[in-house]
C-alpha cells in the first residue's frame, strides 16, 4: 500500500505542527497526490493520500479526517460508488475530483452526497478555498439552530435534510436538492438566474449549466407536488429563471 502524508519527509518538524485540518485524498495519481499534499501543508490542512477505495477505508479505520478529496477515476471501484459508501456511512465532507465536464456527470456525483466538485485541471490554491468554503458550510449547516423551517404546507428538518408534509408524509432529499431549496428559502419571492442558484447552492462561483440547474429544479418540483406545467412553490420566470413563490416561511 503505498501511502502519502504530510510531514513524512520533514520528520518531527512537521509532526509537532499544529494542523487545522485533516484531509484524506483519494487519487491514483502519486505526482497530483504528492503536490496537493505538500501544498495543502502551507495552509494547515494535513492531508493524507491514498489510491483506491481499499485503501481509504484503511486509512479511515485508522484514523479521523475532516474532509475526503475524492477522485471520480480509480481502479476498482471509481469516486461515485465511494462516494455513495461514505456518505450512507457519515457525514464527512466530500469534494470530487473529475476530468469529465459534463453536466450529467457532476449532478450525479452531487445527488450521491459530494459536497462540491472540482474539474480537471485545476488550481491547488483553489482546492484549498473550496475545502474551507465546504468545511464553513457545513461546520454551519450543523451548528443552525433552526432545526425545522415551515414554508406553506411543508416542513423542512435541515438536520436531517427531509421534507415532511402536513400528513406526515416524509420526503428524502438528497445534497443538491436541499442546497437548492435552502437557497429558494432564503430568497422567498425573488427572481434567481441559474447561475445565482448554482452559485449560492454549491457556495462558489462557477460557469452555469442550465440543464443542470433545470434538472434539480424538476426534481424538486416533483419531490414537493408542485405540477410542472402550473407550479405553485418554484415558477420559472421566462428568460430570467426561478422564483420561490412560498408564503408563510417561519
Amino acid at each position: 500500500m503505498q501511502t502519502t502524508t504530510a510531514g513524512d519527509a520533514n520528520g518531527t518538524l512537521e509532526d509537532e505542527k499544529r494542523w487545522n485540518t485533516r484531509a484524506l485524498i483519494v487519487d491514483d495519481d502519486v505526482p497530483i497526490r504528492e503536490l496537493l499534499i505538500d501544498y495543502l501543508a502551507r495552509f494547515g490542512i494535513r492531508g493524507h493520500g491514498v489510491s483506491d477505495g481499499v485503501e481509504m477505508r484503511e486509512a479511515m479505520q485508522q484514523d479521523t479526517y475532516d474532509v475526503v478529496v475524492l477522485d471520480l477515476m480509480l481502479p476498482g471501484e471509481d469516486g461515485l460508488a465511494l462516494c455513495r459508501q461514505l456518505r450512507a456511512e457519515s457525514d464527512i465532507p466530500i469534494l470530487m475530483l473529475t476530468a469529465r465536464c459534463e453536466p450529467t456527470d457532476r449532478i450525479i456525483g452531487l445527488e450521491l452526497g459530494a459536497d462540491d466538485y472540482m474539474a480537471k485541471p485545476f488550481e491547488p490554491r483553489e482546492l484549498v478555498a473550496r475545502i474551507q468554503t465546504v468545511l464553513r458550510r457545513v461546520r454551519d449547516d450543523r451548528g443552525d439552530p433552526r432545526g425545522n423551517i415551515r414554508f406553506d404546507n411543508w416542513r423542512l428538518n435541515s438536520v436531517l435534510r427531509q421534507l415532511v408534509s402536513l400528513e406526515g408524509l416524509v420526503v428524502p432529499l438528497s445534497n443538491a436538492e436541499f442546497r437548492l431549496l435552502w437557497v429558494f428559502l432564503e430568497r422567498p419571492r425573488r427572481v434567481l438566474s441559474r447561475e445565482q442558484l448554482l452559485d449560492a447552492a454549491r457556495g462558489r462561483s462557477i460557469e452555469a449549466f442550465d440543464r443542470s440547474i433545470d434538472l434539480l429544479v424538476s426534481r424538486l418540483r416533483q419531490k414537493l407536488g408542485d405540477d410542472p406545467k402550473a407550479p405553485a412553490l418554484i415558477k420559472t420566470v421566462r428568460g430570467e429563471g426561478y422564483l420561490f413563490d412560498a408564503r408563510d416561511i417561519g
